[in-house]
């Protein structure tokens, strides 16, 4: 088995590369999706919400500059023009979206979808002993599934 300069094997380690790619496009479409929320609620709740709606994009502009910068550590590419992100995000486009719940809701099943994937790569992650990008798939995994009980508890949904 050929091992790359961090001591991780080159083919699976290209697999993991895929993988965080898709990661990256589905974190940079919620991110779209967070300005556009932040931008365009309306309502009662519109001041709670459009300083939650600025944290959490925010938060996700940390976390894909910490995608991409972990697939150049491994010796990738970041995908980098909308059309890479469109192509391979499965997240649903937030348009024109000024209802609370509706906002709420979009935000909770995205997160969901990028739980998924963040699963898959902590499991391919922990086959190669890559500590690194298994670290940061459990500390995102960790925020998120309390952001999805928070937001589910607002929308007094059960996970």
């Amino acid at each position: 088995m050929k091992l790359n300069t961090l001591g991780l094997p080159v083919k699976e380690t290209e697999v993991l590369v895929a993988e965080l790619n898709i990661l990256l496009a589905n974190f940079q479409v919620y991110y779209q999706n967070l300005r556009g929320l932040h931008w365009n609620i309306r309502g009662k709740r519109f001041f709670d919400l459009h300083i939650k709606f600025e944290e959490l994009y925010n938060d996700s502009q940390l976390k894909i500059d910490l995608i991409a910068e972990r697939v150049l550590t491994l010796g990738g590419t970041p995908l980098h023009t909308f059309e890479d992100y469109v192509k391979n995000s499965k997240l649903p486009i937030g348009k024109n979206i000024h209802n609370d719940e509706e906002a709420i809701s979009l935000i909770v099943n995205s997160l969901s979808h990028l739980l998924k994937i963040e699963r898959v790569i902590l499991n391919q992650a922990s086959e190669i002993n890559d500590e690194g990008t298994n670290a940061m798939m459990s500390d995102f995994i960790s925020e998120q599934e309390k952001t999805i009980w928070m937001m589910s508890a607002w929308l007094e949904q059960e996970i």
